[in-house]
């Protein structure tokens, strides 16, 4: 079993947002989930924030990323931890100057290669020569498929793909992590043994080309076998989050913004 189940106090994990790309609502839609009044119908771009003893990182930074901080009142960030390359994802990366200020210093950044290149690209000013003043700086950690460590977490990547794209999910302790996937490899299932909670991505109810749907993602928890299994990056097109929860199989939930677990 892997090395991340000795934690030796509880991990903390708060779901900053659980929607997909376009969030919910979505401009402009009059669907009866982007209408719908209730809370847990309200979803940010999918990310979570995890706390351990003195250790605090979050994982992806989307557009929401600065309402989701003040949301939770953070007020301290060591890391964060980026899946792969996509805007829902990295979009907010310009609100780590706050950190910066925190700091005095560069925020550290973990992510594979690829997606620190694609950085590089959308946010080519902050790499220049003399950079103008006040812009994010970063110091960047390159990961792929070896066990690296945050502060006191032990983080394992855990390979995913994402239509033909290649990104990472994480294990930490008794916990994992695994948002925009339409695949596991068999070599990450032997990852993902003896977990007591995991967070695997559900699209929607019909397939899609990129993500796992709603039996899809079941599929795969049932083949996982944590004690819990939570959804998330979920589309207006799921359904009510009430009427959706109704169907789903015992010790399986949709997540929702603000859900905090205790692991």
């Amino acid at each position: 079993m892997s090395q991340h189940s000795q934690l030796d106090a509880p991990l903390k994990i708060t779901f900053l947002g659980t929607g997909t790309s376009h969030g919910i609502p979505v401009i402009g839609c009059e669907c009866e989930v982007c209408q719908s009044p209730e809370p847990f119908d309200k979803r940010l771009r999918s990310a979570v924030l995890i706390d351990y003893k003195n250790t605090k990182i979050a994982i992806d930074c989307g557009p929401d990323f600065r309402s989701q901080m003040l949301r939770e009142k953070v007020k301290h960030l060591d890391a964060l931890i980026l899946t792969h390359e996509h805007r829902d994802h990295i979009a907010g990366l310009d609100d780590i100057r706050v950190f910066n200020y925190k700091k005095n210093g560069p925020f550290d950044i973990f992510c594979h290669h690829r997606v620190a290149d694609n950085i590089r690209q959308g946010w080519s000013y902050i790499f220049q020569p003399n950079p103008y003043p006040g812009i994010p700086s970063i110091n960047f950690s390159y990961i792929d498929r070896d066990s690296f460590a945050v502060g006191e977490l032990h983080i394992e990547p855990v390979k995913l793909i994402h239509y033909k794209l290649e990104v990472l999910g994480f294990r930490i302790g008794n916990f994992a992590y695994l948002t925009d996937v339409s695949a596991i490899p068999d070599e990450s299932f032997e990852k993902l043994k003896g977990l007591k909670a995991v967070v695997i991505g559900a699209l929607r109810q019909t397939p899609h080309i990129s993500h796992f749907s709603l039996s899809q993602a079941i599929e795969a928890a049932n083949k996982i076998k944590a004690d819990r299994t939570y959804f998330i990056h979920m589309s207006h097109d799921m359904g009510l989050h009430h009427k959706v929860q109704q169907q789903l199989p015992p010790n399986m939930y949709l997540s929702y913004d603000g859900l905090q677990l205790s692991i």
